[in-house]
């Protein structure tokens, strides 16, 4: 087996680690190809006020399993949850924490957040303004994006390159993309990757209310609100999550005997330089990100199989990326298959392109596509193979996973079967 592509050095994925409304890997992985939905009534709070009192929620969740109490008790949400996937993930790759000290300098961190630890800073900002309880001297620290990243470096003695990618739902694909490139550079010998969010407070789900963004009307059929590319589609669903994997060189892999579950490919990134919220309507960025990243993996647009679509169920984002890989891939377009992991998690904002890409992963992996839910009602902008509503085998060797986010942040990856 080649080591080396395109004159670099191969980069591939060897442990994973999620925490997700459908529970932590494999368990979401199984779940996701079961089509089972992970959104539900709003448990963190009474949303009884709120016009959508839904989510994509993270239930029964224990961060002391990795975290000391006191120190769990200081750490805001996003970052419990981002050190918790990153040890699952280490875990997963056969390795420890002791296994990284000789390489401590050449082990990375790649994790992001679109949003930051907003839980303590509310807590405090509210005690404060109503009771003038002095505020924790970590509560706006801990609100920081960069924060959840720092206690992955921390708990795991990463001591190489720290980076925090903050580009909103954009974040996760965008930090897997940089990992991939960190080694691929030569300044990391092993990246912990991911992107992680958490953020169900009432006003936040408020204000996208306001956006109108949100679904709405589902309140007593939660599991039926996100419909990707559905033409009664009508919104995204808030969700919560990190995903986080562990990348290394085929050679290092192989060297150490390691299960590999894929290999990165290639990465891209495009603005829309179009709205703050809306995106540009041709797809133009859309298309340039995915154009950009199947070139930058040496392949053409007609070798790729499956698409792990944004798929984010707003009638605006459906319909421009379907448009936007019809310009790509042309007749090939009818021929690929899409699907939505949003239309199971919603939207995990910062986490989503991590967990997504796991999932573009593990379909690699195991030659089996996970469905796009609640799809009935066909659309004539939408008229591709999304996978509707059950699991299919497939024969897969190249993939896509794309992210588009606020602020016409778009990013794509290129995965391959190993």
């Amino acid at each position: 087996m080649e080591l080396m592509r395109n004159n670099f050095p191969r980069v591939v994925v060897t442990g994973i680690g999620a925490v997700s409304p459908l529970g932590r890997f494999p368990e979401m992985t199984d779940r996701l190809r079961s089509g089972e939905s992970g959104i539900r009534r709003i448990q963190s709070f009474d949303p009884s006020e709120l016009e959508v009192q839904i989510a994509s929620e993270v239930l029964d969740y224990d961060p002391t399993e990795y975290i000391d109490r006191k120190e769990a008790r200081r750490m805001g949400r996003p970052s419990q949850f981002a050190v918790t996937a990153a040890l699952d993930a280490l875990k997963d790759a056969g390795l420890t924490v002791e296994d990284l000290e000789p390489i401590q300098d050449r082990v990375a961190v790649d994790f992001g957040s679109s949003m930051g630890g907003h839980d303590l800073a509310q807590e405090a900002s509210f005690g404060y303004r109503s009771e003038k309880r002095r505020p924790s001297p970590f509560s706006l620290i801990q609100s920081l994006p960069n924060i959840p990243a720092h206690y992955v470096s921390r708990v795991t003695g990463a001591l190489g390159p720290l980076v925090c990618i903050s580009a909103a739902c954009a974040t996760g694909t965008h930090s897997l993309g940089d990992a991939f490139n960190l080694i691929r550079h030569g300044q990391a010998d092993l990246v912990i990757a991911g992107g992680v969010e958490a953020m169900i407070l009432d006003y936040a789900i408020a204000g996208f209310v306001s956006m109108r963004a949100l679904a709405t009307g589902y309140n007593d059929n939660p599991s039926a609100s996100s419909r990707p590319f559905d033409a009664d589609r009508c919104g995204f669903i808030f969700g919560e999550g990190a995903g986080s994997m562990i990348l290394e060189p085929l050679e290092a892999a192989r060297a150490r005997g390691a299960r590999i579950y894929a290999e990165v490919l290639g990465m891209a990134t495009s603005s829309d330089a179009f709205h703050v919220a809306a995106p540009e309507p041709t797809g133009r960025g859309a298309a340039n990100v995915m154009k950009w990243a199947i070139k930058d993996a040496g392949l053409n647009p007609d070798e790729i199989d499956y698409i792990n679509a944004h798929g984010s169920s707003t009638q605006a984002n459906d319909a421009v990326e379907t448009l936007a890989i019809k310009s790509v891939f042309g007749d090939h377009a009818y021929e690929l298959a899409v699907s939505s992991t949003k239309s199971m998690l919603g939207h995990l904002l910062g986490g989503a392109g991590a967990v997504e890409a796991i999932a573009t992963i593990m379909m690699l992996y195991e030659q089996v596509m996970h469905p796009t839910i609640n799809y009935t009602t066909p659309d004539p902008e939408c008229d591709l193979d999304y996978v509707p509503n059950e699991a299919r085998q497939a024969s897969l060797e190249y993939a896509i996973s794309n992210s588009f986010g606020l602020g016409g942040q778009n990013a794509c990856v290129v995965l391959g079967r190993v």
